[in-house]
């Protein structure tokens, strides 16, 4: 297949790549940035996601099979700071490649979403996650376009990136001795390697079983965050100083990103009120008056 690739020089990104190229398919890769890793016969383009022409044109171009966005806002911490960004990346910077696909028609469009779209914890970015899983829905259901999509769980790699919490959390600890959580260490997740998550990717685009379907990628082990510290902390030798602040943790799920908060309305009646038959009447003397002529 021919496949495109927005985000495609983030953790995630790289190894998608590597493993779409091991199976012998046709690569362009979108992003502000070039893959740290280089890949023959992989073609890449400086694209602003924001920049709906530059994306159009691409799309266009390029004789895609799928088009797949792991581009956009993916540091959740940050996101609680920069909601307007968010947003703007992650909600309409995906609807400007969608509609590219739609004028084009791709295939398939495969969008990267996160755990947090089913959860009522991560904040902004869980938010606009859960937006644009909406949105791709729609334009599958008004546009015929076939889509999947991809809810990541707990990705991590040995890759230097802000959004790799594993890396982070390894390099901290090595270079200061100390590990810093703001919970109880209780917090359970199930960690996947992005080149497993890519592997499953790859599976799935390759599969037509999976067209119009969501799927969630985790791993096969849950594990405490106290767990996590306590190898890190033991294959380190035990020098590792880890300190707990339980309170701390608010954005992040706990246990499960499953949620289900339906929020609850109050319904008022005007008492007294105009009454329908009035209200009628009211908009066909105004419609009279406004067309004098009638």
């Amino acid at each position: 297949m021919n496949v495109a690739i927005f985000g495609g020089s983030g953790f995630l990104g790289l190894y998608l790549v590597e493993e779409l190229r091991r199976r012998a398919h046709t690569v362009s890769v979108y992003d502000l940035s070039p893959p740290r890793r280089q890949f023959p016969e992989l073609r890449f383009k400086h694209i602003d996601i924001m920049d709906a022409v530059s994306v159009s044109d691409e799309i266009s171009g390029g004789g895609f099979d799928i088009v797949i966005n792991l581009a956009g806002f993916a540091n959740l911490d940050q996101s609680t700071k920069y909601p307007y960004r968010t947003m703007e990346l992650n909600v309409l910077g995906n609807i400007n490649i969608l509609e590219a696909c739609v004028k084009t028609g791709i295939q398939r469009f495969v969008y990267a979403s996160s755990a947090y779209a089913m959860s009522d914890k991560g904040s902004f970015y869980g938010i606009s996650k859960l937006t644009s899983e909406k949105i791709v829905e729609e334009y599958s259901v008004r546009f015929d376009l076939s889509f999947t999509i991809l809810r990541y769980g707990s990705v991590y790699s040995e890759m230097s990136y802000d959004n790799n919490y594993i890396y982070n959390l390894v390099e901290k600890a090595v270079t200061t001795g100390r590990i810093d959580h703001g919970g109880d260490g209780n917090e359970i997740r199930e960690y996947i390697h992005a080149s497993d998550a890519a592997k499953l990717t790859v599976d799935i685009i390759e599969n037509d079983e999976y067209k119009n379907e969501h799927v969630i990628f985790t791993g096969t082990e849950k594990l405490r965050r106290i767990e996590l510290f306590e190898i890190i902390n033991e294959i380190l030798g035990n020098k590792v100083s880890i300190n707990l602040k339980s309170g701390e943790y608010h954005h992040h799920y706990r246990f499960t990103p499953y949620s289900y908060a339906p929020t609850i309305s109050k319904k008022l009646i005007a008492n007294p009120h105009i009454d329908m038959g009035q209200g009628i009447l009211e908009c066909i003397k105004e419609v009279y008056r406004n067309n004098p002529t009638i």
